[in-house]
């Protein structure tokens, strides 16, 4: 059509307007015309687009969507869109979220007859003729891996502690932006060996591992018009990608009755951590109990019959199960195990749990992974929260899941059960296993954090009032309405 001829004429002049001075003389002009061999807009169908989704109803209805956008866009410059993939039905391997697995199946897949690959989150806005305008500065036919960079300002345990000399050396794609691999560095990528480590814990970090491969790869390019600002913000405007202004609200925020939270303690805590829950978050709680080894009335404290563990805690967390379905304890929806040293929002848990339905075996938190290279399986990390439906909890009883001891990692015993289930574990980036430090300062720049863990450091009421206290002025939506934006 007409508007098509017009759109893509005005993409190769706004890529060659950084590429040619047309005032040159002959001789440099002509080396400057040979170099827009690469600036040339790809066509669409040479663009791959994996929208890095979930199996949960909620994740998928909001993936379909945003795969809707792009192919409407799409339509609206070619009679011949792009290829867009949702990352959760790629194949039976639940590990399949963790990318890596993937690569060989992409890259033979979409080696042939692609330029790139985009992965995007489910909140990602896309401008596709900004995006095809950006794709078009790289040569496709080199290696190129591009997005917008984090850092980290001090060595993390979330990140094994990589690059401690020098961490903000090391760049890593923040994921909410999108980020793109062209397709001779999708294929360079392709290894035998093994990943050097058994766990996936942050994924953005390990793929731009995975991909440098110790300088043999393509280091992160960082390309600006991959953002993370609000896309109605002035800021976003010369911007490819963005996110969503408000965080997705499915309805009216859950009532806390449907909710039943479960803290794990031990006798030697209960002077230094649950004075912390009691001063910032126990409030918000309809439902609480806290589980020791020891029954201190005061607090007070339920033993469980359970012995202390150092490390662990499974025999504790199957125990705090079992009492959740028992007439015990009121009968609601919701349960939510945390550690004592866990600081949470239970407002935003609540508006975000408004997003899943409890009837179903819903089991959300933080995601980890271990061993998902070699089939392994995918679990939620204790330490960030883990929240679990009823019936998700009357699944995992009844199919005769335990402990192998007491001292087991409940959260990893627990995925196991699930990957034997064929339950999916749903990640929400909100819920953390580490304090506010040991994340990149723009990746949580635009969050509303639902949990932190550990008070290594810190002050932990200070890191819940900057953090995770809400102003809770009524907002039309129902949703929360922060008083200032967070100051990093």
């Amino acid at each position: 059509s007409f508007t098509s001829v017009i759109q893509t004429v005005a993409l190769i002049l706004s890529c060659s307007q950084k590429v040619i001075d047309w005032h040159d003389p002959f001789s440099q002009y002509a080396n400057s015309l040979s170099s827009l061999s690469f600036c040339v807009p790809p066509d669409l169908r040479e663009i791959v687009f994996i929208i890095q989704s979930q199996s949960n109803y909620f994740h998928v209805r909001q993936a379909e969507r945003r795969r809707a956008d792009l192919l409407k866009q799409a339509h609206s410059l070619t009679e011949k869109p792009p290829l867009v993939l949702l990352l959760h039905s790629l194949s039976d391997n639940e590990g399949d979220w963790s990318i890596l697995p993937l690569l060989p199946y992409l890259s033979y897949s979409f080696g042939k007859n692609s330029s790139w690959i985009v992965f995007l989150e489910e909140e990602t806005n896309v401008k596709m003729t900004k995006l095809v305008q950006v794709l078009a500065k790289f040569d496709k036919n080199k290696e190129w891996f591009l997005g917008k960079p984090l850092h980290d300002k001090e060595s993390t345990i979330i990140h094994h502690y990589a690059f401690a000399e020098n961490p903000s050396v090391f760049k890593y794609p923040d994921f909410a932006a999108a980020w793109a691999l062209s397709i001779p560095s999708s294929c360079s990528v392709l290894r035998d060996e093994p990943l050097k480590s058994d766990f996936t814990i942050d994924l953005k970090h390990e793929v731009a591992l995975y991909i440098w491969d110790n300088g043999k790869g393509p280091h992160l390019t960082a390309v600006p018009e991959l953002c993370t600002e609000p896309e109605d913000s002035p800021q976003a405007q010369h911007c490819a990608t963005s996110l969503s202004s408000e965080p997705p609200l499915c309805g009216e925020p859950v009532n806390k009755e449907d909710i039943f939270v479960a803290v794990k303690t031990c006798r030697k805590f209960h002077s230094e951590r649950v004075p912390v829950i009691k001063k910032t978050w126990e409030k918000d709680a309809l439902f609480l109990e806290y589980y020791s080894d020891h029954a201190d009335p005061s607090i007070p404290t339920i033993n469980l019959g359970v012995p202390n563990t150092e490390r662990g805690h499974c025999g504790k967390t199957f125990a705090i199960l079992q009492r959740f379905l028992s007439s015990t304890v009121p009968n609601t929806k919701w349960l939510l195990v945390v550690d004592d040293d866990t600081l949470i929002s239970l407002p935003r848990l609540q508006v975000l749990l408004s997003c899943y339905d409890p009837s179903e075996p819903v089991c959300l938190g933080e995601r980890y992974g271990y061993g998902l290279s070699q089939g392994g399986y995918s679990y939620i990390t204790g330490g960030g929260g883990m929240v679990f439906s009823r019936e998700a909890v009357v699944q995992l009883l009844n199919s005769g899941c335990k402990c192998y001891s007491n001292d087991a990692p409940d959260d990893m015993v627990l995925g196991m059960c699930l990957n034997a289930l064929g339950l999916p574990v749903t990640h929400s980036p909100l819920f953390h296993q580490a304090r506010p430090e040991d994340y990149a300062r723009d990746f949580l720049a635009h969050q509303v954090p639902i949990s932190f863990h550990k008070h290594w450091n810190i002050d932990p009421v200070a890191v819940f009032n900057k953090w995770l206290k809400d102003d809770f002025r009524a907002k039309p939506s129902g949703g929360l309405n922060k008083s200032a934006k967070t100051e990093l």
